[in-house]
């Protein structure tokens, strides 16, 4: 698979804290990749180093073969990389299909705002928000409001796309329509990037598994093998953990 993602010996701090500390890693077309670790780990200031809100400290950022470390947020996402939230702020008074409408105007390249909503109907019905597209965006429900957020960061047109705890919240039934989705997303050729606390979630739908933890990269493998390290274990996952996973065959 080609190199898509290269991070290169990146560093961030703030003031004296070392959020990121000489992280390597390359991620590559077609992929679905899971990034955990425990809170501070440094995975929210990767994610927006990636997506320009941040630049490093040191190192460099390369996106399709071209440096992006530096570059303002809005040309990181033209270049084809979005992302997702934790917490879901839509436009509240807007519709579904303007808040979708904003993204593939500003972002995704639509040249005219009809051309726009042709297209966040397109997005809102791969997503399962046909019906709610004239609705408000405030009146959704957490499962319908991360859904838009979805769509809004398909529109875009990415190429690689960052989902942000994108299951938080949300109960089993949503959970499996969210990871069939992610793999409908993946088999439409995006890599994704999954940062996630649930674990189940990850053994489910991540092949390639990235641990941080105090700013530093301390394993990228399959993600059973991962999962399985002495390391990752005692710095993430703990011992009950892994015995339970164990006892349970997996």
């Amino acid at each position: 698979m080609t190199a898509l993602l290269r991070f290169s010996a990146v560093s961030k701090k703030f003031g004296g804290l070392l959020a990121l500390d000489d992280v390597t890693v390359t991620l590559k077309e077609g992929e679905i990749i899971g990034l955990i670790g425990p809170n501070g780990a440094g995975k929210t200031t990767f994610v927006n180093v990636v997506t320009g809100v941040l630049a490093p400290s040191s190192g460099t950022v390369h996106f399709r073969d071209k440096r992006i470390d530096g570059i303002r947020p809005d040309r990181v996402a033209r270049a084809g990389i979005a992302r997702t939230f934790q917490i879901v702020q839509p436009f509240p008074r807007l519709t579904a299909r303007e808040n979708v409408a904003a993204a593939a105007l500003f972002a995704g390249g639509a040249d005219t705002p009809a051309e726009a909503s042709r297209v966040a109907d397109t997005h809102l019905a791969f997503c399962g928000l046909a019906r709610e597209a004239d609705k408000p965006a405030g009146s959704l429900t957490l499962a319908g409001r991360k859904r838009l957020e979805l769509a809004k960061s398909l529109a875009a047109g990415p190429k690689l796309l960052l989902l942000d705890e994108v299951n938080a919240g949300l109960n089993a039934a949503e959970i499996d329509d969210a990871l069939r989705l992610i793999a409908e997303i993946a088999d439409r050729g995006i890599t994704v990037l999954l940062i996630e606390h649930l674990m189940k979630v990850v053994s489910r739908s991540c092949r390639r598994l990235l641990v941080l933890h105090q700013g530093r990269l301390i394993a990228d493998g399959p993600t059973a093998d991962v999962m399985a390290d002495d390391g990752v274990i005692e710095a993430y996952l703990g011992r009950r953990y892994a015995e339970a996973q164990r006892g349970a065959g997996i």
